[in-house]
């Protein structure tokens, strides 16, 4: 894995938003590898660089809006020479329960704005950390959802679900096992294999990566 995206959009207003789960990702991930991510204009966003064990990884937040992501993945694989098949991508997914995450590589959009453009430069043959943020039960409410940020459930209900998945152990696990993520998902399959459809996603932008907060 040599590049690892996530989107969101951009100001202080969309920080805490359903649709900035990949921006929250990737801030978690540098925290935790110690990297350091700073304005690249260049990249059209935020980039930082993970090494381990001789291995680089580059970390990026496009500063484009969630709409023309496309153009800030294109600019840093281009100048790093990273093809799709080295890249995750990390964004939000209407289509899974909160609580949910599904790594699959190519496909489709599905709606997601920030796939959409990513495609449209790149092609669509690289991989995809979905982060499930639920639906809202009103269709015509679906810009509002995704984007206000997510209502947490009381501290009772919070406390009831402790035993979350290590989301962040997706990237961990891919780099341990020489960039394997079919064997990379299995680990976290099992891990969530007992996580209801109503739970947690992992994180907010300000907590740990392994505390979860509840979400609906």
């Amino acid at each position: 894995m040599k590049l690892v995206v996530g989107l969101g959009n951009p100001g202080r207003e969309h920080e805490a938003t359903r649709h900035n789960a990949g921006f929250w990702w990737v801030d978690r991930l540098a925290a935790r590898a110690g990297a350091h991510l700073r304005a690249e204009s260049r990249f059209h966003g935020y980039a930082g660089k993970v090494v381990d064990g001789g291995r680089e990884c580059w970390l990026l937040k496009p500063t484009t809006f969630m709409n023309v992501s496309g153009r800030a993945v294109q600019a840093l694989t281009q100048f790093f020479k990273i093809t799709p098949d080295d890249m995750l991508v990390v964004h939000d997914e209407l289509d899974l329960p909160p609580g949910e995450v599904r790594l699959k590589k190519g496909g489709g959009s599905a709606g997601h704005n920030g796939l959409k453009d990513i495609t449209a430069h790149l092609g669509p043959d690289y991989w995809r950390l979905r982060i499930g943020i639920g639906r809202p039960v009103d269709r015509d409410q679906m810009v509002n959802y995704v984007l206000n940020a997510p209502r947490r459930r009381n501290a009772a209900d919070r406390r009831s679900h402790r035993a979350q998945p290590r989301y962040l152990a997706v990237a961990a696990r891919w780099e341990e096992r020489g960039g394997n993520a079919e064997v990379a998902y299995e680990g976290v399959r099992r891990e969530v294999s007992g996580v209801r459809s109503n739970d947690c996603t992992a994180f907010t932008p300000n907590s740990s990566p392994l505390t979860p907060h509840c979400f609906i």
